[in-house]
């Protein structure tokens, strides 16, 4: 069995303070456990999908910035009859940030959403609807922090023309700006909804952006239990099982809510760590067997 862990064409801005190459340490770990793993770029003409039985969809990081191509090639990996980790069809619901709220009509706490479609004009409504005097807007279609922006009641006057410029190109998404964030954003990793581990996220001082290649800082604080069940769930509401999964969100009165639920190629914090990384090939087994 043939197995393609599928990256994409490095861009420094992505890998920037990142002193681990995680793909590189699961390659040698998969490949230590006798799995045949090859590393492809996923727009690569040069690969012979045909030759692979199983794609690992492990860090296409710039899917966001070529959706319609990216998912006319998972079309494709279909077509071939290829196994895809994630799901094909967990992959193209994860794509837009409308899958919050199909998470939230589930009873899920999510950070409240509303949605702004493509061509439509941004309004002050928010404010009230949020109970909020700060927003956060961000695309629908994103990683990274990419053009995420943040406004107040204050400042909103020199941000509309930027805000509209940014919505004639794509949809977007207002929620209310969570203070907690300041805290620290948790992510709690599962392998085929098995709970591995967790990191904390922290911006630096003045920022919201909780990234590496925006300054900020990770940790590997013990998490709350209870916080664990919270994530766990959202992993419970998913259609099919899922290799990889991290739940990412704040901590609010001690209780966990949802800000990104991150199912295409979120990095993984496995650090080189034999455990962590037996966790990710026990997943996989078990899902290709």
């Amino acid at each position: 069995m043939k197995i393609a862990i599928v990256s994409y064409k490095k861009l420094e801005k992505f890998t920037q303070g990142v002193t681990n190459d995680e793909d590189a340490d699961l390659i040698t770990f998969l490949k230590s456990k006798g799995l045949d793993v090859v590393p492809a770029i996923w727009n690569d003409e040069m690969v012979d999908w045909n030759s692979f039985n199983v794609a690992v969809i492990k860090s296409p990081w710039d899917y966001h910035n070529h959706l319609t191509e990216f998912l006319e090639w998972l079309n494709k990996l279909e077509k071939l009859n290829i196994k895809v980790l994630n799901p094909v069809e967990i992959i193209k619901w994860n794509s837009h940030k409308e899958y919050l709220s199909d998470i939230a009509k589930n009873g899920l706490p999510v950070i409240p959403t509303e949605y702004l479609h493509k061509g439509s004009a941004f309004e002050d409504r928010f404010f009230d609807l949020f109970g909020t005097d700060k927003l956060v807007i961000k695309p629908c279609v994103s990683a990274g922090a990419q053009n995420t922006i943040t406004v107040n009641k204050n400042t909103l006057k020199e941000h509309k023309a930027e805000i509209e410029n940014l919505l004639m190109a794509e949809d977007y998404i207002v929620q209310p700006f969570a203070e907690e964030i300041k805290n620290g954003e948790w992510s709690f990793l599962f392998f085929n909804g098995k709970y591995s581990h967790c990191t904390l996220k922290t911006p630096k001082e003045g920022d919201f952006r909780v990234q590496h290649y925006h300054g900020g800082s990770i940790s590997y604080p013990t998490p709350n239990p209870v916080h664990i069940e919270q994530a766990e769930t959202f992993i419970q509401s998913l259609s099919q099982p899922t290799l990889y999964a991290r739940v990412d969100g704040v901590v609010i009165n001690n209780s966990f809510k949802l800000m990104e639920l991150e199912l295409i190629e979120p990095y993984l914090f496995l650090n080189g760590d034999n455990k962590l990384l037996e966790n990710y090939y026990q997943a996989l087994i078990t899902l290709i067997s």
